[in-house]
């Protein structure tokens, strides 16, 4: 668009334009995605639960423990038996390991970049693409762009019916990570803003409550009122038609219909309401921010929506603290007091309470769990950042990390891959996220990834990575 195309609108125009959001969202380029059917003779998963560990997690901590290794690379924690032979989990992690003949642990997830920081992380493994160079320039002050490749959450948004009252993708309990530093990668991009997922906001203070503040009614307004506001939208049609030749306006009406039907949706309230839940189903999945949000997540798939996000809570001053890190898992020092005072108790109970939960209620074989984080962490301890050795962390690793995927029609009780013997590199069976974002939208029936641009040219959302077939 050049700059002659703006001089022809008022300033009349662009005031109206922006008091929904227009300014701000919808000047980049939007796409429509082909429909998709499922394959044929095949079960597919109705939805996808992805839990984030943000800040890059230890895989050598937590999944892939190498008791053989030498002492400055395996640390203390002891792997441990599980319900499925031959599958070992950190010894801090035992309520999942009850559960672990649902598991299939992929353990040989490597990466190209070098980039070595949070952003490049979560968008190689959100998106499945390899970071252009603009993440080696810029690092962590690379933004989002209106034309990044996709999140893989809102591929699948694109890929089912639109239904009203609940939108095809959620993320919650925050967007990652305070701007301006937020994280490429969890957008649709590419496919447009109606693509990318709603976003809840939840808090550590009261985790049973949960806020998406773009579509939340102002202080003071009614239900009433909200109508009466609903019906003077038709007023704007006249300063909207002079808009209506950008393609991008017909997003802004998209965006504006989806935000009427999910504050006017009763099922949207009851989706994200979990303090009626029973008190040991909370105490159950443990009464915290990441506890609660999963819980909100399994109501959500319950209600139909198609994957559900959860970003685990970084805002948690006393673990930022403690592990010199944003909050999350991010062990810059202190990495196994952190593990296991902190991180590991907390994720070993909300993550074992939601997949015995989906099991219980028989949707455990319809929805596909998946775990990940941006990153893994050094295998050799000792951060220069926290005092080195004596610091007792580990840095960020981007070269090799585990993926957990669960239910969804894959076989649990099972090891894909491996890491050579110090966990820094994938060994047999070497895989990539695109590999894994592939494993996800087949595991959902999504075959075809082609897409249109604005002039209706085609385009394949993730040409690189096949499907894991094997873990089926």
């Amino acid at each position: 668009m050049n700059h002659q195309s703006f001089r022809k609108y008022s300033r009349r125009d662009f005031l109206v334009a922006s008091s929904v959001g227009l300014a701000v969202s919808s000047f980049g380029r939007t796409l429509s995605a082909a429909s998709t059917p499922s394959s044929p003779g095949r079960k597919v998963a109705k939805s996808t639960i992805l839990f984030f560990l943000c800040g890059g997690a230890s895989h050598l901590d937590m999944w892939d423990l190498k008791p053989k290794a030498p002492l400055e690379y395996r640390g203390p924690f002891q792997p441990i038996a599980t319900s499925a032979p031959g599958v070992q989990l950190s010894e801090h992690l035992p309520l999942l390991a009850q559960q672990a003949h649902h598991l299939a642990l992929i353990n040989s997830v490597g990466a190209t970049v070098n980039t070595n920081d949070h952003h490049a992380g979560y968008y190689h493994n959100l998106t499945g693409h390899v970071p252009d160079p603009t993440f080696l320039i810029q690092g962590n002050n690379r933004t989002p762009y209106p034309d990044d490749w996709p999140y893989m959450g809102s591929v699948v948004a694109s890929r089912r019916p639109q239904r009203p009252g609940l939108p095809n993708a959620v993320s919650l309990p925050y967007k990652p990570s305070q701007a301006p530093y937020t994280r490429p990668g969890q957008f649709g991009a590419k496919l447009g803003v109606k693509f990318d997922p709603l976003f809840v906001y939840g808090k550590n203070d009261n985790p049973t409550e949960f806020q998406a503040p773009d579509l939340a009614l102002t202080t003071g307004v009614t239900s009433n009122r909200f109508s009466q506001r609903n019906g003077l939208l038709s007023g704007l049609d006249a300063a909207r038609r002079d808009l209506d030749q950008f393609a991008s306006v017909h997003t802004w009406n998209d965006q504006q219909q989806r935000a009427i039907s999910l504050l006017s949706s009763a099922a949207t309230t009851r989706a994200f309401d979990v303090s009626h839940e029973k008190p040991e189903t909370i105490a159950r999945y443990g009464k915290t921010v990441n506890g609660m949000s999963l819980l909100a997540a399994r109501r959500l798939v319950e209600a139909g929506v198609p994957f559900v996000t959860v970003f685990w809570s970084e805002e948690n001053d006393a673990v930022a603290k403690k592990c010199l890190s944003g909050g999350g898992w991010d062990t810059h020092g202190n990495n196994f007091g952190c593990l296991k005072e902190e991180l590991l108790p907390e994720f070993d109970r909300g993550f074992s309470a939601l997949i015995e939960d989906l099991a219980d209620r028989g949707l455990l074989d319809e929805t596909l769990l998946m775990v990940t984080s941006e990153m893994g962490r050094t295998p050799k301890i000792g951060d220069p950042r926290s005092g080195g050795v004596k610091g007792a962390g580990r840095d960020h690793w981007t070269h090799c990390l585990t993926d957990v995927l669960a239910g969804g029609g894959i076989r649990g009780g099972q090891t894909f891959g491996s890491s050579d013997r110090l966990a820094e590199y994938p060994a047999s069976r070497p895989v990539t996220p695109a590999d894994v974002t592939k494993t996800v939208y087949h595991a959902m029936g999504i075959e075809n990834l082609e897409a249109f641009d604005n002039q209706g040219r085609p385009f394949h959302l993730l040409e690189e990575g096949q499907p894991l077939i094997d873990l089926f």
